[in-house]
């Protein structure tokens, strides 16, 4: 039997604890919460894509955003021009101009391509500031309640009531004519819907149990507020904004169509506004009515069609997928 080499040093214990982790290997916390949003979203693109009709929501959105944003590109800024107009009044369809054209000549191709900026522009403007809105006085109606929250849904009720477009009309006549007028007046007149719903949200997330912890910690109510309920309710928020787009591309194309919008920019309602002047309906010229009106429709319902996905996938008690 060979002996043990007295120089060689006897091995070292092993650690009754844990072996800590050098602090290059623990992850922070800004980290952790990226990955669990990424996590989160990856998540939420599953569900969405089991969605048929949201797809095809998504996709028509993908296809007329794409063709707004490369108006410049495919037909230029001059096709708004009336006196560079390359053709005659009203011509119908034809090689040259695919869609007819307009009572100044203008190709009506062109019109609707470059139209679709400032509708989709509107819209998603006019449901942002709407949403704004309806969660600012959701939230705070709902977390501070009392007699303010009380006077706060009985404005709410009376913008209920009354007719949204009415009142956006109301607005749009006082004010100046301009994109930013037909954006404030469908923003200010379409917000009590959001601000219901997201009341009724917070009034739920409120009565949990870490919202009573939150509080006992000294959380304040900017940030409760902050950190607790505005997270809580951002899906539903969500939900609301895509449904909305949908309305307020309608009612920018009805403030249009009645005269009240912008006369110097080019807009789908606009072009339905001209189309009337013009005598098209009753000349029997629809190219010049059924371009921009289908196109309207078109957006509406894929922006209606990626919302009830968006609102089925974050609230799956709605429904399931089609």
């Amino acid at each position: 039997m060979t002996s043990a080499n007295p120089s060689t040093p006897p091995p070292s214990p092993l650690p009754d604890g844990p072996v800590p982790l050098p602090r290059s290997a623990v992850p922070s916390a800004a980290s952790i919460a990226r990955a669990r949003r990424r996590a989160s979203l990856i998540r939420f693109w599953q569900q969405y894509r089991t969605h048929r009709a949201g797809l095809f929501g998504l996709a028509g959105l993908a296809l007329v955003a794409l063709t707004a944003l490369a108006a410049p590109l495919l037909v230029g800024g001059d096709v708004q021009s009336v006196t560079q107009a390359p053709g005659k009044a009203l011509e119908a369809p034809s090689g040259q101009f695919l869609l007819g054209t307009d009572q100044f000549g203008r190709p009506l191709l062109g019109l609707l391509i470059w139209g679709a900026r400032i509708s989709l522009t509107v819209g998603l403007l006019a449901a942002a500031l709407s949403v704004a809105i309806g969660t600012l006085v959701g939230v705070m109606a709902g977390h501070f309640g009392g007699w303010p929250a009380t006077v706060t849904m009985r404005i709410t009720d009376w913008f209920l009531v009354m007719p949204t477009l009415v009142l956006a009309i109301v607005l749009a006549t006082v004010m100046s004519r301009s994109v930013w007028t037909v954006i404030v007046a469908i923003g200010v007149t379409s917000w009590p819907t959001t601000a219901r719903l997201v009341r009724a949200q917070t009034i739920a997330v409120e009565s949990r149990p870490y919202i009573e912890r939150a509080r006992a910690l000294g959380g304040g109510h900017g940030h409760i507020m902050t950190r607790h309920v505005l997270p809580n309710v951002m899906p539903l928020v969500l939900a609301q904004t895509t449904l909305g787009i949908s309305s307020a591309i309608l009612t920018e194309a009805t403030l249009a169509f009645l005269g009240l919008g912008d006369p110097t920019i080019v807009s789908w309602g606009g072009m339905l506004q001209d189309a009337r002047e013009a005598g098209a309906v009753s000349s029997g010229h629809w190219w010049y009515l059924a371009p921009p009106g289908l196109a309207i429709a078109f957006v509406a319902l894929a922006f209606t069609l990626c919302g009830r996905a968006v609102e089925t996938v974050l609230n799956p008690k709605l429904g399931v997928a089609s």
